[in-house]
């Protein structure tokens, strides 16, 4: 049973991983942008972070770098509904930018329930080994 926080505009996003997560034994927060995401992270220990890379006010990427400050071990799984673009020519690949900044697994919108349920999985693995700061750089495809 994990803490988990979403961080993320869509409350239909909230909605849809709060029931998927408590309905495998979770307790889930939501906040609806990055600031209220790391007021709620001074005041509550997370064992999870699920977090939006394009909201309004403070985008993913600097809400990302907050956290990395406030919290360096919590384990953070950058969400995005934009498509990831195998073709550079066609735009960045916003989920993989977020594993380099060191969130430690991405997720496509919308998501599929074994690869949500694995991912919370291997994160929480990966909090659980004594001694072992997350690493970044993995990448589990909602697909």
């Amino acid at each position: 049973m994990a803490n988990i926080l979403i961080v993320d505009d869509d409350t239909s996003v909230q909605r849809t991983l709060r029931l998927l997560l408590e309905a495998d034994g979770h307790h889930v927060v939501a906040a609806q942008d990055g600031r209220s995401g790391l007021n709620l992270a001074e005041t509550e220990a997370f064992d999870l972070l699920f977090l939006d890379i394009f909201m309004p006010g403070m985008d993913g990427f600097e809400t990302l770098r907050q956290f990395r400050r406030q919290r360096p071990t919590l384990p953070i799984v950058a969400i995005s509904g934009r498509p990831i673009l195998s073709d550079s020519a066609r735009g960045p690949d916003f989920l993989a930018m977020a594993t380099r900044l060191g969130a430690i697994h991405s997720l496509q919108k919308p998501f599929r329930l074994n690869a949500l349920l694995a991912t919370v999985a291997a994160c929480l693995e990966t909090a659980n080994r004594p001694s072992s700061p997350p690493a970044a750089g993995k990448i589990a495809s909602g697909h």
